[in-house]
């Protein structure tokens, strides 16, 4: 991952459109590039089967949360903790950190203009 002056953003957040995101992951998160290539086919796939574009609407906004919270180093750790926590945790402390990932995507959605139906 590229380093960044404390508490800044390593890369500014990309537009909303596939092939941003793409470049964007490929520069913060290479590794999870050949995840977004599968959800952007299963995405493209149920689209034409529905003749919806929901689904892809749904990729491009997962995908932005997640490089809006991977271009940020502090909350990308934190998030990574969370997860962590949650996974290897008892009980009391998987709900706690349920909760703080849950406050991470929450205001990742909001920074971005992403309302959750």
């Amino acid at each position: 991952m590229t380093t960044s002056a404390a508490g800044q953003p390593l890369i500014p957040q990309p537009a909303a459109t596939v092939t941003a995101l793409r470049q964007a992951i490929g520069q913060i998160a290479p590794a999870a590039l050949p995840a977004f290539t599968q959800e952007l086919d299963q995405a493209a796939d149920q689209s034409r089967q529905g003749s919806d574009i929901a689904p892809l609407q749904r990729f491009i906004a997962q995908w932005s949360v997640y490089v809006h919270i991977q271009r940020q180093p502090d909350i990308a750790a934190r998030f990574r903790e969370l997860e962590d926590l949650a996974a290897t945790g008892d009980a009391a402390q998987a709900r706690q950190a349920a909760s703080g990932i849950g406050r991470i995507l929450d205001e990742a959605h909001a920074a971005l203009g992403i309302f959750q139906r």
